[in-house]
């Protein structure tokens, strides 16, 4: 058990706190402190994967965000997550974790037979292998997406919840490193209201891993306390660990997500909190000290369990207490693979370093190096690594000094640990996440963000190249204090001194080496890969160069080169570099592919919030609800609101109540709840011209007191709402706009009064909350309200059809309507949203001697179809115009101002009259309902090639008609009236004529009165 654990001063495991945890149902035991990718090396865990494409094993290569390898499925059931990162998940007691890849089991892979015909396989042969028959795209389909499969989603819903915060701050620094914390601290000193997020759970980043460094006179860590300590004790400071900036907006806007309880037992956890937040922060000015990440070498096998990067080998070892091998070999191109192979040996491991370099390193660090037992190597790379299902050796190659070329074979050298280091490569994402890019240093040998950064973003230590300590705290010194003077709060400090091999300002040249070279042309050699998750080789990106591609953005494509979870972060920078080798191209004219927002993957969960179930599409409730559900409503989703469907009685089924309703309204009297007809308050000395240029009907003569109906279109001239406007004074009218439609027409309002007509002088708000509506229909209507209503005269004469009134109904102030959606004389009573319960229930008493019956959406449809009035989105489709509907008299072509859509009601088109026309259908046989898109043709022989006329938009049983009503679209429909034709709905067919749409009361009498 944990047989490579060593003892290691200032570890950050707590061996007092061993945990129990469970990899592929085995159990094995952990540390607090520890991450699942250190506790599984801890107990000699080497293959933790399949890769995706060869099903070769592969193991864990890195420490942290940029690991392509280890991912797991953490935990089972509902709170299930796939495709973590075995290195950033923390260790907590009874953790589950699974592999993702191999099937029927990680060591027995069906899939690694694959592995033996690769040669077969190269970059693009999916392109070229699956493109016929087509008849079997859906079984290569298949079987590519179960060969391509990292984990699985859960299938029952989440138990967790998530939120957001939103933040302003003066400063936020991206990145808890010397550098990060150090930036912070000046910021914080100088008054600045400061952010500090970084995403590990202890913040210190790569002083946690190597601690030979002093800064100003103390150790690093002690160093590091005391700055974390006195951020902590100043009160304009927000620290936040175990938090991943992920996106870099425009104007300063960055998301992050904090992992709350990510780190605890599922079951243990606060069911109060949150098990993750997104943090949407504006900050004033952005320092990015994102650091940097050491990347591989590319040789032969460089995918074996038990290769790793040197940066990871020495943060297992100095933070995890983890001796990740006994036996190491260390390959390097630089100076900064000399820590991690000093303190190996220190460790008690045998300790090989080969060096590509034939100079070797700085002679501090050599001979610090050789001190602790080290074997040194120089001018040695490694042609291919040994072994199966781990690593059991490399073959060295002898290189040449000038070129990056094999000249002599070289030594087998045995191990059981290869590390390899090819650079550090900055965290340049998120400076990049905008659109801008980076720029290559061929002293680093590295893409970096500029040191100058750009307009509110500062960039600091390693991100700009800046590799040693004490270099980079001086650079962040500068930066920050000019930051400071920036932001009007100057001030001066001095940068801290720091001391040590790693922190020198002089180091070697790091060799010019990417592929480590074999003495073979590529591909003929063992598979080197560039990118692990993804199984791409430098022979085939050699390959997309031959088939010419010659943009690195159509070498990624072709290759798959960084699509994986960790977005390149270790293959990217190799990748490019072989790519302009192939294309005999600088690295600087090769470039960079395009660096997109996630830094890291991101829970959908955190990223939807609260906006889940109800939240997420909420259900919206009028001020009646409560008296429609005691009355029996049944309720149907109208644009989110719950609106009553119908109101059956005992023994009812939506047809009974429907007709029952429809007759007793038709005869007597009805009430509707209106509440969720769009409302939007148009005010402004302009209100009027707003009108004109927005509706296609005119409204420059509309007196105070009236309403009038208007039909909005859209720029192509196709009706897009409609709804009644009252003019409640000169500058003041109120717009009324169908239910689903109100929030998209208030967006269309808002877009034309702000980027097309910003010299009109009008305000809009929407107000559809604000009011409750009760809608009183039928012939008895009039009598309800006036026992309710007595400052109004309800005479025909003083209160007219289309005319809106200010009083009192049932002692409360309300603003009532004239206006019919159903034919019949009606009134619609609006009354703030506080009192429309009570005014509901007034109104039922006041008609019960009426007999007054509640009707829903299902009457309100049949209602307005007998009379042939439209439902925008039911009988319009974004293709009809006013003049199809026959609706002519609602487009006003001589207004002295062309409103929305005109010009497009006089294209050729748009103005032939064999268009399809709204026309009224009458079965033959009375009782027969046209199904709703039933289908118009001129015969009923449906067989062979048939004409189609149009369909059926609106069809009901009209039980005070007493036979079937339905509205139609109909090619030259206008002229066909008294034809016959049929509907044909797939199953049947139906005979029909065409009559006038409007059913009942064609001369209008029954709403005039």
């Amino acid at each position: 058990m944990n047989s490579h654990r060593v003892n290691r001063p200032n570890s950050r495991i707590k061996r007092e706190q061993s945990l129990s945890f469970s990899f592929d149902g085995k159990s094995y035991q952990g540390y607090a402190g520890d991450t699942l990718a250190s506790a599984l090396l801890a107990n000699g865990v080497r293959m933790i994967g399949r890769s995706f494409k060869y099903g070769r094993p592969r193991g864990i290569i890195g420490a942290g965000a940029e690991e392509p390898n280890a991912l797991i499925q953490l935990e089972q059931g509902a709170g299930t997550v796939p495709n973590l990162k075995a290195t950033q998940v923390e260790m907590y007691a009874g953790l589950q974790a699974f592999s993702t890849t191999g099937w029927p089991s990680l060591k027995v892979d069906v899939k690694s037979i694959m592995g033996r015909a690769a040669r077969f396989m190269p970059a693009g042969f999916y392109y070229k292998t699956f493109m016929a028959p087509a008849k079997m795209w859906p079984l290569y389909e298949d079987l590519i997406r179960r060969a391509a499969g990292y984990g699985h989603a859960p299938e029952q819903p989440d138990p967790e919840h998530y939120d957001h915060l939103h933040h302003h701050v003066d400063v936020l620094v991206v990145g808890g490193g010397a550098c990060g914390i150090w930036s912070a601290l000046i910021a914080a000193r100088a008054g600045l209201r400061v952010m500090l997020v970084d995403e590990q759970s202890e913040m210190g980043g790569w002083l946690l891993s190597d601690h030979e460094s002093n800064v100003d006179g103390y150790s690093a860590l002690t160093w590091l306390r005391s700055c974390v300590n006195e951020l902590d004790g100043l009160p304009n400071v927000t620290r936040l660990p175990r938090t991943t900036a992920f996106a870099l907006h425009d104007q300063n806007l960055v998301q992050a997500v904090e992992l709350i309880q990510d780190h605890v037992s599922p079951a243990q956890r606060n069911p109060e909190l949150p098990r993750q937040r997104l943090h949407k922060i504006r900050a004033r000015h952005v320092v990015l000290a994102s650091g940097a990440i050491e990347r591989p070498l590319v040789f032969g096998n460089n995918d074996l369990p038990g290769v790793m990067t040197a940066a990871a080998g020495q943060t297992y070892l100095n933070r995890y207490e983890v001796r990740a091998g006994q036996r190491v070999l260390v390959l390097t191109s630089n100076d900064w693979a000399y820590g991690a192979a000093r303190d190996l040996a220190q460790a008690g491991a045998a300790v090989t370093l080969a060096d590509t370099r034939a100079e070797g390193g700085l002679a501090a660090r050599a001979k610090a190096a050789k001190e602790a037992g080290v074997e040194l190597l120089n001018g040695y790379g490694i042609a291919s690594a040994l072994g199966g299902r781990a690593v059991s050796g490399a073959q060295l190659v002898r290189l040449d000094g000038q070129q990056n070329r094999v000249v002599a074979s070289g030594p087998n050298v045995r191990c059981d640990l290869l590390l390899s280091s090819g650079g550090l490569s900055p965290n340049v994402h998120l400076f990049c996440h905008n659109g801008s890019r980076p720029q290559w240093s061929e002293e680093k040998l590295a893409f970096v963000a500029p040191s100058d950064g750009r307009a509110g973003v500062a960039c600091v230590g390693s991100v700009v190249g800046e590799f040693g300590l004490h270099a980079a705290l001086a650079q962040t010194t500068r930066t920050v204090l000019a930051l400071c003077t920036t932001l009007g709060k100057p001030t001066s400090v001095s940068a801290p001194r720091a001391v040590g091999i790693n922190c020198a300002v002089d180091a070697a040249p790091a060799r010019r080496i990417f592929r480590v070279p074999d003495g073979k042309a590529e591909g003929h050699g063992a598979k080197a890969f560039v990118d692990f998750q993804n199984d791409v080789a430098a022979s085939d990106i050699h390959l997309a160069v031959r088939e010419n591609y010659r943009s690195i953005e159509l070498v990624k494509r072709y290759t798959g080169l960084g699509f994986g979870t960790d977005q390149g972060k270790l293959s990217n920078v190799n990748g490019f570099a072989i790519t302009a080798e192939a294309l005999g191209k600088p690295i600087s004219e090769v470039g960079t592919t395009t660096y997109r927002p996630a830094y890291t993957p991101v829970a959908f969960g955190v990223l939807a919030g609260a906006m889940c179930g109800d939240t997420f599409d909420p259900s919206r409730y009028t001020a009646m609800q409560a008296a429609h559900s005691a009355r029996g409503a049944k309720f149907e989703v109208v644009g989110q609101w719950m609106r009553p469907w119908y109101f059956p009685k005992a023994g009812e089924d939506l047809h009974a109540a429907v007709n029952r309703e429809c007759v007793a309204t038709r005869n007597g009297v009805g009430m509707l709840d209106a509440s969720t007809l769009g409302k939007i308050d148009v005010r402004g000395p302009d209100a009027r011209e707003f009108l004109n240029r927005v509706y296609a009907n005119a409204w420059s003569q509309l007196a105070p007191g009236k309403c009038r109906y208007g039909l909005m279109l859209d720029e192509n001239g196709m009706v897009m709402d409609d709804g009644v406007t009252a003019c409640l004074d000169d500058q003041h009218f109120l717009m009324t706009t169908t239910t689903g439609g109100a929030a998209r027409v208030m967006s269309w309002l808002e877009r034309w009064l702000q980027t097309e007509w910003p010299e009109l002088k009008v305000y809009l708000t929407s107000v559809t909350d604000h009011w409750a509506t009760s809608a009183l229909v039928g012939p008895k209507s009039r009598a309800v309200l006036a026992r309710l209503c007595s400052d109004i005269d309800l005479s025909p004469e003083a209160f007219k059809f289309m005319d809106c009134r200010a009083g009192t109904v049932a002692g409360i102030p309300a603003r009532v309507f004239r206006i019919s959606f159903s034919g019949e004389l009606a009134y619609e009573v609006n009354v703030d949203a506080s009192y429309g319960h009570y005014m509901w229930e007034a109104l039922m008493k006041a008609g019960a001697e009426f007999d007054i019956t509640p009707y829903g959406t299902e009457t309100m449809h049949v209602l307005r179809a007998e009379k042939g009035f439209i439902i925008v989105g039911q009988d319009t489709d974004g293709s009809v115009t006013p003049i199809d509907l026959g609706m002519s008299w609602a487009v006003s072509m001589k207004k002295p101002y062309s409103f929305l859509g005109k010009r497009s009601l006089a294209r050729a088109d748009t103005a032939r009259s064999d268009r399809k026309q709204m026309v009224g259908l009458m079965t033959e046989d009375p009782h027969a309902v046209l199904t709703e898109g039933a289908q118009i043709l001129e015969s009923p022989h449906t067989g062979g090639q048939v004409q189609m006329l149009g369909h059926v938009t609106s069809s009901y049983h009209s039980a005070f008609l007493g036979h079937s009503v339905a509205l139609a679209m109909v090619e030259g429909g206008a002229v066909k009236e008294g034809q016959t034709l049929y509907a044909w709905d797939g199953g049947k067919v139906t005979k029909a004529k065409i009559v006038s749409p409007v059913f009942v009361d064609p001369q209008g009498g029954r709403h005039n009165v």
